[in-house]
């Protein structure tokens, strides 16, 4: 999923370039609201796992491979601005570090994968949990679809700048990306579940978007999602 220089036309990488600076400069806003003791080191532990994962590929069906993007991941922990944060620096580093996607197209990496994949993700997300019972599986269940479907909407947003750039037809990009990410998703989803319910299962309150609230020893330990 990350674009290399030359798939895209100047007018997709302007629409996307400025719309991703405008959800980093947003981050960055409000990072200086969020960011405090506790959230600086999990940011830095996130976004080096993050990169780390991402340099990993397993093989999916037909001879070709994915890796772990992470944004679901990040926004369930973080929050989704400081979440999209650390997914633009990892993809900045990737590109101006390893040449992972091209400089052209950083934008519409970081539009795809940290505000379609990470951002837009996370209120789905939200809005979720919300709907499902308080509990820690069906927080885990939400966190886990959230995480398919980021990959899948931010592969399906892909497929649409290629064709949009005439570099290939929109009927047979945006099946091919779906039907490879579709498989891709089901991975990212039992990484996204299997690292949260270690979280969980350790420091609860680490995970910023769940609710840890010990109550009185004679009721136990009451762990609701907000």
């Amino acid at each position: 999923m990350h674009i290399p220089d030359g798939f895209l036309n100047t007018g997709v990488s302007v629409v996307t370039g400025v719309a991703a600076a405008g959800a980093v400069g947003y981050g960055l806003y409000k990072a200086r609201e969020e960011l405090d003791e506790k959230s600086v080191p999990m940011l830095a532990l996130c976004a080096a796992f993050v990169f780390a994962a991402q340099m990993l590929n397993f093989p999916i069906a037909g001879g070709t491979s994915g890796h772990f993007l992470g944004g679901a991941l990040a926004a369930v922990l973080l929050g989704p601005w400081l979440g999209g944060l650390v997914i633009a620096l990892v993809l900045l580093v990737q590109c101006l570090g390893f040449a992972d996607g091209g400089l052209t197209a950083l934008g519409a990496n970081i539009f795809n994968m940290a505000l379609i994949g990470t951002i837009l993700a996370y209120y789905f997300f939200y809005g979720l949990k919300s709907m499902l019972p308080k509990s820690r599986a069906y927080f885990l269940a939400a966190a886990g679809v959230t995480a398919w479907l980021s990959v899948f909407l931010a592969s399906g947003a892909c497929a649409i700048e290629l064709a949009v750039s005439g570099t290939s037809p929109l009927g047979v990009a945006l099946p091919a990306m779906l039907g490879v990410h579709a498989l891709i998703g089901m991975v990212e989803a039992a990484i996204t579940v299997l690292v949260i319910g270690v979280v969980l299962a350790v420091r609860p309150d680490l995970v910023g978007t769940y609710d840890y609230r010990p109550l009185l020893a004679d009721y136990g330990e009451a762990e609701v999602s907000r």
